[in-house]
């Protein structure tokens, strides 16, 4: 046996990063959590303890002011952030989502121009891809962007933004070529200070209440034209690549609200006494736990694996990054229901935080892709010649 044999070990400096962000966490994130989700009020209060901290963006690479953290490093904050309140985990994981089209596809003086503000915590980034009628059918998108002398206009409407009115920057995609079908989509940056641009009312929503998801709309939006990401007929080709490094966040917040159930529900039952014992006495009750920490366990590893393929630039990340997203959200929906449970008549009020941690869970099945697309996006990886 060797103790220094480190295959499957993330090391001292990262066990050493979630210490830190599980103990922000616990301390300033977790005491609001009720109250951000009962008045669904975005949590500022997460937002600033995250930006002091430096984890609101930990992903940004150093040279444009971030802390330059790699994917599983990012997986890590937004997975402690999630274990206490999903809606605050979102500050970081979209903010990745937002900024990596700029990141991966941007040019210098584009990334200039808007990494330094996510990474200082001034600003905040979303991502804007779905609409109304095109949500996994992204090439059917109804939103156009013309070039107009030295510039660019847009015209249209995206749909279910995360950090909607709350973000000041949006990558977003749109069609400059329609006859091109998916090469004449190309992708954008806007502020919400261009003139055209605004935002719709917040939606009313299962969870993740403390995150407003609204409609924005562009109206002749006139943006200058270092704005665009990459080369135009790239756009699509962008969005997927970012999807690819950031399906593996949406799995780590499923981890995390998965962790969080576990341990609450892990309390309750040594503390609960029903027939003269502790409910964590019985065989039935153990058997559920025991399910509940192998599928939550299993789900990290292969969230991590994806994400240190991301960090490699692995081609071909379609497979991991879709299994990593689809298993982990499926483990989070069935470990939050079944901490509920465990939990009993208790588990359905909002006494306790695990209704609410099912209700957050729902989500990371649908977003960046349901998982009946994450199984067809690994199907194909897997027949294709």
């Amino acid at each position: 046996m060797d103790p220094e044999f480190d295959l499957y070990s993330l090391g001292e400096e990262r066990d050493a990063l979630r210490e830190s962000v599980r103990a922000l966490a616990e301390k300033e994130i977790a005491p609001h959590a009720f109250d951000v989700d009962q008045q669904s009020r975005f949590p500022q209060e997460a937002r600033t303890a995250l930006t002091q901290a430096g984890f609101h963006a930990i992903h940004i690479p150093e040279q444009y002011g971030g802390e330059g953290g790699d994917s599983i490093v990012a997986c890590m904050v937004i997975e402690e952030v999630a274990r206490v309140d999903a809606s605050a985990s979102l500050i970081p994981a979209v903010n990745k989502l937002g900024s990596m089209p700029i990141i991966l596809s941007g040019s210098e003086e584009l990334k200039q121009k808007v990494l330094p503000s996510i990474a200082s915590g001034e600003s905040m980034i979303s991502y804007a891809l779905s609409e109304r009628e095109a949500g996994s059918d992204t090439v059917s998108m109804r939103t156009r962007a013309e070039r107009d002398g030295d510039g660019w206009v847009l015209n249209g409407t995206k749909a279910w933004i995360t950090n909607g009115g709350v973000s000041d920057w949006y990558t977003v995609m749109a069609k400059t070529d329609p006859d091109q079908g998916a090469n004449g989509i190309s992708a954008f940056v806007v502020h919400r200070d261009d003139p055209g641009f605004s935002v719709g009312p917040k939606e009313h929503k299962l969870g993740i209440k403390g995150s407003p998801t609204t409609e924005i709309y562009f109206e002749n939006c006139r943006i200058p034209g270092d704005r665009i990401i990459g080369e135009p007929g790239t756009g699509l080709k962008t969005a997927f690549a970012t999807l690819d490094h950031t399906r593996p966040t949406i799995g780590a917040q499923a981890v995390g609200i998965a962790q969080g159930a576990l341990d609450a529900a892990v309390d309750y039952v040594r503390e609960r006494r029903q027939f003269g014992k502790a409910v964590a006495d019985f065989q039935g009750v153990q058997f559920m736990l025991a399910d509940m920490a192998m599928k939550t366990e299993a789900s990290r590893h292969l969230v991590y694996a994806a994400a240190a393929r991301a960090e490699r630039g692995v081609k071909r990340m379609g497979l991991i990054a879709s299994a990593s997203k689809c298993f982990a959200s499926d483990t989070a929906m069935q470990v939050t229901t079944d901490a509920v449970q465990l939990f009993g008549g208790a588990g359905y009020t909002v006494d306790f935080p695990v209704e609410r941690m099912m209700r957050d869970a729902k989500i990371t099945q649908i977003y960046e892709g349901t998982n009946q697309i994450q199984r067809m996006v690994m199907a194909r990886s897997l027949l294709k010649k």
